[in-house]
């Protein structure tokens, strides 16, 4: 069978590449949280967030616009031009390295997401192919795309999309022969065959929270400065007012858990310790793979579980499941902010070669139908010192506003003078999940 090369490393910059001792970035880091918990703990003395109607709507004619039937199905169709035109590469295209199928999935498409939902907001939502293909379905069989033969239960939650994701980062990360075309055609055929069935029992809604990817790309567009209130009313935001009007419902915690620890996983599976224990255990490198990333998503869990419990403890009256649910929001932009450091580089060199080969989707070696065929790899945005520099700004930046997140909540949610007491455990996972991700990111 062809090889395929793996995609290029997603770190360019190392712990050596600092303008600081890599030390000092880590104490900085934590210092940096601890401080702000301080400050707000002293300034920051009643709920902010939450409010139902903050934001600024949107001018008439630009509302009127984005909530056109018109505007939406060009959107749609745009989606399924997208879709057809990586079916090109997925189902007749040959199993060779300038096939971009690979590239196109694994990172314009995963990774790409998440600069374009915080520029758009949830936009898979808008764009998915599978969610138009059920709706057009629906309209030729003449029944409500919204109802199905059974209701949506509510106690699902988020469980579909939790599933779906671990899967998929399963896949990326794990799967034998995963940049190839065969095994990428096979998972996403039976991915798409499942979220279908699942719209056809339970109507479209079971996108919302069923379907992995537009699952994640709501979650990360919470932090666009353009949102939707509940009232679904178009405004501009303070971006944290979407993250926390991101109502507690079941599954959410597993969402963003795996979110996290599947890209701390990715970091260890590129260290190089982690490489000779894969090549010196007698096990399958799968299974020993498998395993370590079921563990670090595990004890990323038991990590965030604990300090529920813990700060539970503190505020009488309060049951660990309440506050595992209300603060699950506040690990989204800390999740964020890891995957924009850990896969910058990547999105960077990987996706400029990925948009070369689209113009040769049959990868034939001699079409260029989107005239991008001669183009070249710049590095000018990846050294490594700016790389190193980036990563860390955006691990502490996301872990920042995870700390506000969780303060503010913990005003609602904790009773009297426990709010700060309460908030000491969380401080603490959010200090130890930065040390964690730094160590990770840089292990090589």
């Amino acid at each position: 069978m062809r090889t395929v090369p793996e995609l290029l490393a997603h770190g360019v910059g190392g712990r050596q590449d600092l303008p600081i001792p890599f030390a000092y970035a880590v104490t900085g880091a934590a210092l940096a949280l601890v401080i702000s918990f301080v400050v707000l703990g002293a300034f920051w003395r009643e709920p902010r967030l939450g409010d139902a109607e903050a934001g600024r709507p949107l001018p008439d004619r630009a509302a009127r616009l984005v909530d056109s039937a018109g505007w939406q199905w060009i959107l749609r169709i745009l989606g399924l031009v997208f879709a057809g035109y990586f079916a090109i590469g997925l189902f007749f295209g040959p199993d060779v390295d300038r096939n971009p199928t690979a590239g196109l999935f694994y990172v314009l498409f995963w990774v790409g997401l998440v600069p374009a939902s915080l520029l758009f907001g949830p936009v898979w939502r808008a764009l998915n192919p599978l969610r138009t293909a059920y709706l057009l379905a629906a309209a030729l069989l003449r029944r409500d795309p919204r109802r199905g033969p059974l209701a949506l239960p509510s106690r699902l939650g988020y469980w579909p999309a939790a599933l779906g994701l671990l899967a998929f980062v399963w896949l990326e990360l794990v799967a034998p022969d995963r940049a190839t075309v065969p095994v990428i055609r096979t998972w996403l055929v039976a991915y798409a065959l499942l979220m279908l069935v699942g719209a056809a029992v339970f109507g479209v809604g079971f996108f919302d929270r069923g379907d992995a990817f537009e699952v994640y790309s709501d979650l990360v567009g919470r932090l666009a400065v353009v949102g939707r209130r509940d009232d679904g009313v178009l405004v501009w935001r303070n971006p944290l007012e979407g993250m926390s009007g991101l109502a507690p419902a079941p599954g959410l915690t597993a969402v963003v858990v795996v979110l996290l620890g599947s890209t701390l996983f990715d970091s260890l599976s590129n260290a190089p310790a982690w490489f000779r224990f894969v090549q010196n255990t007698q096990l399958p490198a799968v299974l020993t793979n498998t395993v370590g990333m079921l563990v670090l998503i595990g004890l990323v869990l038991a990590a965030y579980g604990l300090t529920c419990l813990i700060a539970a403890k503190l505020a009488p009256g309060v049951r660990p499941a309440d506050v595992a649910a209300e603060i699950a929001h506040c690990i989204v932009p800390i999740a964020v902010g890891y995957v924009l450091a850990h896969y910058y580089s990547l999105l960077v060199l990987e996706g400029q070669r990925t948009v070369a080969l689209l113009s040769d989707p049959l990868a034939t070696g001699d079409a260029n139908w989107l005239g991008t065929a001669d183009w070249s790899v710049s590095a000018a945005l990846v050294t490594p010192t700016g790389v190193a520099m980036l990563q860390v700004t955006l691990i502490v930046l996301g872990h920042l506003l995870g700390t506000v997140l969780s303060h503010d909540r913990a005003l609602v949610l904790f009773p009297g003078r426990s709010a700060i007491a309460a908030q000491v455990p969380l401080l603490v996972l959010m200090v130890g999940y930065t040390i964690a991700g730094l160590l990770l990111l840089f292990a090589g």
